[in-house]
């Protein structure tokens, strides 16, 4: 019986966190009754700050700079007064597993060095995945023994899904449209992205770009080609806002940008594009996912993506247009 879990984690930006919703969420799912404790060992995690609102089902206690305050002492145990049953460990540094191991636990599981240092192994073989989530995934089949499929998070709070739907109103079909990322050597040209809007505007769809606070500069330029445009989000939202507004969407198209992990968060059809990072790794975690590479168009540049096979995809993700 596990009655107790410990998640160490080096440290949770709000992207990374965002991406690590459906472990969580698989996590309670096989152990429904046990207490969670997150620990994020070198910072902070936006599971305290940003994205509590999200996080309250999945995660009993949190405990951040675990590691931080402490670095001479590596030979002291880690939370002295405490016992696990189960001890996660989503890192790989060595040295950092081996001082995790000394916090006092029935089960460790951990990929480094090879899974040498783990209790156990997946049942399935397949030690070395390419996605984050499937190798927080690896690590709970090891722990179960049994194959874990990344499970959908639990609903929004009312409150959110009312804000939302206050500022995208029902009655009208949305397509949803997020152009930034964390670096715009992974942004698809905006003028294309504005094309796509106006493609499905003429088809009665309500374009709703989503933009984070580094892109405040875009809006203007928006607004004046796409007046009908939604731009429901403002610089005092969290990503749990962002997550709720998702909900209102028929679908929508983003970079490999943490909003797009926020849209899949939600559970809409998405149309994911990539171009020099790899969407075997930081592809989002949906069932409703389709990927657009810029290399199969023979470059890493996301310019090389064109604009017909977006238009198609995302025709295909919203089914007919609407009337």
């Amino acid at each position: 019986m596990i009655n107790s879990v410990l998640v160490y984690v080096g440290l949770d930006l709000v992207g990374d966190a965002v991406m690590k919703l459906p472990f969580l969420a698989s996590l309670r799912r096989c152990y429904p009754q046990a207490r969670v404790t997150w620990m994020a060992g070198q910072g902070k995690t936006a599971f305290a700050g940003a994205l509590a609102p999200l996080v309250g089902d999945l995660i009993d206690e949190i405990i951040e700079d675990a590691f931080a305050a402490d670095r001479v002492a590596l030979l002291r145990r880690p939370l002295p007064e405490r016992s696990f049953d189960l001890l996660l460990d989503t890192q790989r540094r060595v040295m950092t597993s081996l001082r995790l191991r000394r916090i006092r636990h029935r089960i460790f599981i951990s990929a480094a060095a090879n899974w040498h240092l783990s209790d156990r192994l997946p049942p399935s073989g397949r030690h070395k995945r390419p996605s984050m989530i499937g190798q927080m995934l690896a690590l709970l089949e090891a722990a179960t023994g049994n194959e874990v499929d990344a499970a959908v998070p639990p609903p929004l709070p009312p409150a959110l899904l009312a804000e939302a739907g206050r500022r995208l109103p029902p009655g009208m079909p949305y397509l949803g449209l997020a152009p930034g990322a964390g670096g715009r050597h992974k942004c698809w040209p905006r003028d294309r992205y504005l094309a796509v809007a106006a493609h499905f505007l003429a088809r009665g769809w309500q374009p709703v770009f989503l933009l984070g606070p580094a892109e405040r500069d875009w809006e203007s330029e928006i607004t004046r080609a796409l007046p009908q445009a939604h731009l429901p989000l403002t610089d005092r939202d969290s990503p749990a806002v962002t997550i709720a507004l998702a909900t209102r969407l028929a679908a929508a198209v983003a970079n490999d940008s943490g909003t797009g992990h926020m849209l899949a968060a939600a559970g809409i059809p998405l149309l994911s594009l990539f171009g020099p990072t790899s969407a075997e790794k930081f592809a989002p975690t949906s069932d409703r996912l389709t990927v657009i590479r810029a290399q199969e168009f023979q470059s890493q540049e996301m310019s090389a993506i064109p604009l017909a096979p977006v238009i198609e995809a995302l025709s295909k993700l919203v089914g007919a247009p609407a009337p």
